[in-house]
Formats: C-alpha cells, structure tokens, sequence
C-alpha cells in the first residue's frame, strides 16, 4: 500500500455562476484547508464543506497564500472540481491475482494504467471494486464514522482457501468475517465474482452466491446484489498462470447454473440478487435477457444490462427517425466483435433512413490477443490494422468508453486525432448512451 502526505488540493474548474466564482476562485488555485482542516480526499472536501460558515486557506498560481471567509446555506455546494478526488495518494493493491488486467498489459504505456488501486473511497465516489484486504484499521474506522456506503468489492469466492488463491494474499480468507462487519454496522456493499474456470466456477460459485445471498434478508441488505463475470484474459498476462480462459460451454454451464439460482433467490428473497453479466450471454450465443430480468439494473456499471439498456434507449429515440435525409451520408461504426449480433436492430433501424448508410464493423483485438472483444477493450492500433483500405464513407463512429475518461487516448495510447490521419477520415467518439448515436447519424 502507497500512500503520500497530503497535498494542497489543485482545483482544474470553477463553476460559472456559483459561490467560488463570486468569490474569486480561479483554476490553478490550490485548497490547503477548510476550517482549519488539510482535507485528505473529496470526502472530507465534502464534509468539511457542508457547514454554514467556512474559512478556506487557498493558495493561487503564483504561490500567494489567501484566507478566504464564506457564508452559505448548510450544504450548498462551491462549485470546484479538482483534479483528483484524493489529496493524499491513492491507496494501492498488494494482491497479486493472476486475472489483474493491470498486470496483464504490455510495458510501455502511460503510467496511469499501470497503478493497481484497492482504494475504499473510489470504491464509495465512483463504483470502483476493492477487494478489502488492503483497509488498514483506522481505515475501517473513517468507514463507519463517515457511513460510506455503498462498496463495491470483488469477492470472487467466498471459501477462504479459493479466495486466497485467486488473490495470492493470506488475509482474503478474511472475506465473511469482514461480510459481517458491514452487517453489524448496516452498512452495505455490491459484490462481483470474476469467474475463473476450473478455479471458483461449479460448486465453489454456487457456495460464493449462496453464502452472498445471507447477508440479504435483512431491514438493511447487506449485500445488495452480485455480479457474475467472466475472467478477461489478454496475450501479455504471466506465462506460468493456472487461468483458461471462458469457452462458449463454459458460458452456457454458469449461465444455466446462475439461472437455476436466481429463480432460487426470487422465490426466498424476492429479487434477482445475482447478474450474469452481458458477456455470458454473447459468448453463450444466446439471446439477452428482457429488460425487467435487471430490476432497477444495480450492476449496470459492470456490464450487466448495459446492452440491453442500450437497446430499449435506442428503441425510444427511433421513433424520432426522419424517413430520409437530404444529404446522403454513409458511416462507419466501430465496435468489439462481441455485441455484433445484439446491435443487429439497431443497424437495421437506421439503414432504413431512406440517404443513410451506415456500416457496423465488428472487431476482435489482436492487440490483447483476443478472439471475442468488448467494444472497451478495442485499441487505436486494433482498429487501424482492422479499418485500413476498407471503404469507410464519409465518417468514422466511435463509441468513446474505448477512451481513457477525459481525453482522446486509446489504451494503447494512440488518439484520435493519430487514428483520423493514419485512416483519413474524421471520427466522431460517440459519447454515453443511443441518443447521441442517432444525432451523429442525423447531424449534417
């Protein structure tokens, strides 16, 4: 675990119209306390922020330091966005999983994909998965003062001697003593099981999700729900590995034995509880399920339901579809070999605008070495090698999760701007959900 001290938080924006900028906050002006207190993270930031009366020491560009008074409405918010969410250094993971797509990349990237985090308040801010062996006791302690819940936390399996296995770290069979913490305290968490077979499938998965399922039937679940994942694997993990990857007969054992389950948990518990992730289902060369399987889609951020999501959003915005266009446009549209077959409705829908044409081109990533790719994981170079000397109309479509949040960088570190001139063609990263794919369609 690496951590550093804490430092001045920088602050990167300034919301128009809001209580910083009548104050005066500036992007590159540095927050270094609020009453009196360093904040170590967006949640003390939070916290500390929620009084009526603050007095905020603030340094500028220049180095000056500023004391800064502020009256406000109890909880009203500053409106500063920084640069990080944490001030004092990202709590990193000491496990060492054989599946860790970190440690399954290629040397040579941008650092940043390198850090290997096991950090509860990413866990709490934004749905990252932590695995809690890596919570040091008065770490425990800010989580139950603070009731940062809900985790996410990659459970894997809950037999302990599994756990430590697929972790490689003694204190993972800690995994139900720790279940029951959070029980104790009503606090709750989302689990995920990464299904690594011939390791934690068949019986040890039926005991993970039952044992999971425990910690439901209470005032305040414990576990609210569990995904179920297949291991990725790419060509750049640890040769001396015990892991195989997920086979279409894999796919379509879990699927059948987390469905028998499932109907198990409707009858006791009343919900689903455990989702097969999207994946399953593709591999499996089997239909998705239909909407109302995902409830109120508690794993949509693990690829649970996120297609099928898709598909009911794009369904909506359809009805909006002009009969033809006035100026012909053909397009091309990018995506992971994987969800070839489920966006089958959705070319066929937008090619029946009468002047539109648009292609779907599914691709594998030679990159990762892999032969059935999720449209996230396509690199820069594996869309090139796939693309080049192909006629590509008058656009290229790219969904923009295959770029790192924020920027315009493929995980191979190629942009866009790289990839528009290598092909000659402009792109237009199609940001979040089938919306924004029909106004890229539409726009002239």
């Amino acid at each position: 675990m690496s951590k550093t001290s804490i430092q001045p938080a920088l602050i990167t924006a300034v919301l128009p119209d809001s209580i910083a900028a009548e104050v005066g906050f500036e992007a590159g002006d540095r927050l270094v306390s609020i009453n009196g207190e360093s904040p170590r993270d967006l949640i003390d930031y939070q916290f500390l922020c929620a009084d009526e009366c603050l007095t905020l020491e603030v340094l500028d560009a220049a180095g000056r330091l500023h004391q800064v008074e502020i009256e406000k409405d109890y909880d009203a918010d500053l409106g500063l966005e920084f640069e990080t969410a944490l001030f004092d250094g990202l709590i990193q993971c000491n496990n060492h999983c054989p599946f860790c797509f970190i440690d399954q990349k290629p040397p040579g990237l941008r650092p940043s994909l390198y850090l290997k985090d096991d950090d509860y308040r990413l866990s709490f801010l934004y749905g990252s998965y932590l695995t809690l062996t890596n919570v040091l006791p008065s770490e425990w302690e800010r989580i139950e003062t603070l009731r940062l819940s809900p985790l996410y936390v990659s459970v894997h399996a809950t037999r302990p001697e599994v756990r430590i296995q697929l972790l490689q770290n003694p204190r993972a069979g800690q995994i139900l003593d720790q279940l029951r913490w959070f029980q104790e305290r009503r606090l709750q968490i989302h689990a995920q099981v990464v299904v690594c077979p011939g390791i934690n499938d068949g019986s040890v998965l039926e005991q993970t999700l039952v044992e999971l399922a425990q910690f439901y039937p209470f005032e305040v679940p414990t576990v609210i729900s569990v995904a179920v994942v297949p291991v990725g694997l790419t060509r750049f993990r640890p040769p001396d590995d015990d892991l195989k990857p997920v086979d279409t007969a894999d796919a379509v054992a879990t699927i059948r034995q987390v469905q028998d389950l499932q109907t198990q948990f409707q009858q006791a518990l009343g919900t689903t509880f455990a989702w097969l992730a999207d994946e399953w289902f593709l591999m499996a060369n089997q239909p998705l399920p239909a909407a109302n399987y995902y409830e109120d889609y508690p794993q949509i951020d693990n690829g649970v339901g996120s297609i099928r999501q898709f598909l009911q959003q794009f369904d909506q915005v359809a009805q909006q579809l002009p009969s033809r266009l006035a100026t012909p446009k053909q397009l091309t549209w990018v995506v992971g070999n994987a969800v070839e077959q489920a966006f089958q409705p959705i070319l066929n829908r937008l090619n029946q605008v009468q002047g539109l044409r648009v292609t779907l081109v599914p691709l594998r990533s030679d990159y990762w070495g892999q032969t059935m790719t999720v449209t996230g994981l396509l690199t820069g170079q594996d869309i090139l090698q796939g693309l080049q000397e192909k006629p590509l109309g008058d656009a290229l479509l790219l969904p923009s999760l295959m770029l790192k949040y924020g920027t315009t960088q493929f995980l191979d570190d190629m942009t866009v701007a790289q990839l528009s001139a290598a092909l000659n063609i402009p792109i237009v990263p199609i940001q979040g959900g089938a919306e924004n794919l029909v106004q890229a369609c539409l726009s002239q």
